[in-house]
């Protein structure tokens, strides 16, 4: 049985301030807790029915999870979502901290004031499909323990290392510190399709809206630009961010197969 303490405790994570002063989060869901704790994320506590529990009691033995049985009206209490989940887990927030120099031998994605949880979310699953290890963001951009965000990485969270640092000087120090080219998608750039693309170095994507930013862009090192099919043709005037970064990374790691 949850106590009105431990409800009223566990709807404060959906605030930024309070992830913030307990170094917590919550994620809800079946498959998402599932991914979270199989991929080695630290659960503090998994509040779900008896059923759940009974059915997922291996697992839970296994990293020695502290437990709460809920009813469905306890979980609809403390939930996102108009139908509760069987179980709703409490996770440890790990905070890291970022060398430009030790990411040179890899492909990293920077974000500049990403504002939607659902377009961030889906970015950080997208870089684990693809093997992107370090999504680097600029203050501004939404905080990676929302709940939305939390709930469309569908568990790519706990791969992806996700870092918040002042992007214009981050750039500026990977550039100098690694000599590896920086990447970013604007209207006036090369045709991604034909430009000559390693398998190093930093994609930048920008905000929703107003795409990258100007002190941004002033790091960036090679400008790219998607093209719209056929050439020429009246269009839709931008792609979504998420979706854009899809096609940018899956050009990049399409060369790497060639």
């Amino acid at each position: 049985m949850l106590s009105k303490n431990k409800k009223k405790f566990i709807n404060s994570l959906f605030h930024k301030k309070y992830r913030q002063q307990f170094n917590l989060f919550s994620a809800e869901g079946h498959k998402l807790n599932y991914e979270l704790i199989s991929s080695g994320m630290k659960c503090k506590e998994l509040i779900a029915t008896e059923i759940w529990l009974g059915s997922n009691k291996k697992l839970i033995t296994n990293k020695n999870i502290n437990t709460t049985v809920a009813s469905e009206a306890e979980l609809k209490s403390i939930s996102n979502f108009k139908s509760p989940p069987p179980v709703v887990g409490i996770y440890e927030i790990k905070t890291r901290k970022i060398d430009p120099e030790s990411l040179s031998n890899d492909l990293i994605i920077a974000l500049d004031e990403i504002q939607d949880p659902g377009n961030l979310g889906t970015i950080i699953r997208l870089a684990d499909w693809f093997g992107i290890k370090h999504i680097v963001c600029s203050a501004g951009t939404a905080d990676v323990y929302n709940p939305k965000v939390i709930q469309a990485t569908m568990g790519a969270i706990a791969r992806v290392k996700v870092h918040y640092a002042d992007l214009p000087g981050f750039i500026r120090s990977y550039s100098n510190q690694t000599g590896k080219p920086v990447y970013g998608t604007f209207l006036e750039g090369e045709n991604i399709y034909t430009k000559k693309l390693p398998g190093k170095g930093m994609i930048v994507m920008g905000n929703e809206g107003n795409g990258i930013s100007k002190e941004v862009g002033k790091q960036v090192t090679d400008r790219l630009h998607i093209p719209n099919y056929p050439p020429g043709s009246i269009s839709s005037e931008s792609l979504n961010v998420a979706i854009a970064t899809a096609i940018v990374c899956s050009e990049f790691r399409r060369r790497t197969w060639d």
